[in-house]
């Protein structure tokens, strides 16, 4: 079923009871305490004073609505550089979903917001535009901290391509932003504006978790169990940047020099070449999707964070020998998911269906991406003849 109306008036109304500059921390509304940094309050601020103070909720949804459909042309956009999906899957993007509609259009949620300016970043990093791509990104984070999810990926990306020392100014843009935008809540109460806009430890919730149903809420709360999904999410993206990012035969340290000062790169040979423009969009968006994995919990609108990705992530790789059993595999992935994030309340079946569709797709990912096995064949010595020997 779908979730009780009252969510979604949280989902609109919530949003313009937060962040002040004359406090500068979060304040007491509707919906609780508001946890999002300064890009928020600026936003949001905006649309409350275009839709009447909040109140003509249809002028909202058709603007969300025009975002939705900005939304889908920036990620069409990535899709065509890339050259890996099929276009019939942009229909399942466009039309299957019910629940991201409901984010977009019927929730007003803000975590679409700051999907889009993501999406619109990464097609800056696809024209080679880093230092403008760098500033939307912070641009993103602003709005909503899970763009960070993406910010390991990006990393070993400005490495990659600048090295240290031209990384840096790269990192400082994004850096100068956050504090331009949160400057009036900083000289106000720094500690209270950095300890809730980009709280880390905060806990959430069991009643809205899609992913962790099938546990015991205790251990669903235990700081053990948070700091065990730290881990594996710590562990998972160094052995994709060390395994799978990384296609030099070189240390991975050399990332830190002059590019001008590595040996040339040799193409990555791999189960599953990918142009230039694929192998940046394969590493953001796999760096955020172990995020999504290893998330401590999962609400019903973080589905944006992913589901726009999700092709992508399916169809970049081949899978030769699932494929023979089951050509339409990839399909009925995206079908369990979707039915997952459609089960409302959450069950121990919706949310364990989810975490072995994150599985499969991780495997895919990674025996898709192997390094091609290098074969050793010794050279064949030609023995002479029997017409040569008589020739000598």
């Amino acid at each position: 079923g779908c979730e009780p109306p009252s969510e979604g008036r949280w989902g609109w109304e919530g949003r313009y009871h937060g962040q002040t500059p004359l406090k500068g921390s979060p304040k007491q509304g509707a919906s609780g305490n508001t946890h999002y940094p300064a890009g928020f309050v600026y936003i949001f601020l905006g649309l409350y004073h275009a839709t009447g103070r909040g109140s003509d909720i249809r002028l909202a949804q058709y603007l969300f609505a025009g975002l939705y459909l900005l939304n889908l042309l920036l990620v069409f956009r990535i899709y065509c550089r890339t050259n890996k999906v099929p276009p019939y899957v942009f229909f399942f993007m466009c039309c299957a979903s019910y629940r991201i509609h409901s984010i977009f259009v019927l929730r007003l949620f803000n975590d679409p917001v700051a999907m889009a300016i993501l999406f619109l970043a990464i097609n800056l990093f696809l024209e080679e535009r880093w230092s403008w791509g760098c500033l939307l990104f912070s641009l993103a984070v602003s709005v909503k901290m899970n763009i960070l999810l993406f910010a390991p990926g990006l990393l070993f990306l400005l490495l990659q391509r600048f090295g240290l020392l031209g990384c840096i100014p790269k990192l400082c843009i994004c850096a100068l932003l956050q504090v331009v935008l949160g400057l009036p809540f900083l000289l106000v109460n720094p500690v209270g504006y950095l300890t809730r806009s980009f709280d880390l430890g905060r806990q959430f919730q069991f009643k809205w978790t899609v992913n962790w149903r099938f546990l015991p809420e205790e251990v669903f709360q235990n700081r053990v169990f948070h700091a065990a999904l730290l881990l594996a999410h710590l562990a998972g993206l160094g052995l994709f940047a060390l395994h799978r990012w990384h296609s030099s035969k070189e240390n991975i340290l050399t990332l830190l020099k002059d590019p001008a000062k590595r040996k040339p790169a040799s193409p990555p040979s791999c189960v599953c070449p990918l142009n230039a423009s694929a192998w940046i969009v394969f590493i953001l968006f796999s760096s955020n999707f172990l995020g999504v994995c290893c998330s401590r919990s999962l609400h019903y609108q973080f589905y944006v964070w992913y589901f726009h990705t999700l092709p992508y992530l399916l169809w970049c790789t081949p899978t030769t020998k699932l494929a023979h059993i089951f050509p339409l595999h990839r399909v009925l992935l995206l079908g369990v998911i979707e039915l997952c994030w459609n089960t409302y309340p959450s069950t121990v079946c919706s949310s364990l269906s989810l975490h072995i569709c994150h599985g499969l797709i991780l495997l895919q990912l990674w025996y898709g991406t192997a390094p091609t096995p290098v074969s050793h064949t010794p050279p064949t010595s030609r023995k002479p003849t029997a017409t040569s020997k008589k020739a000598q």
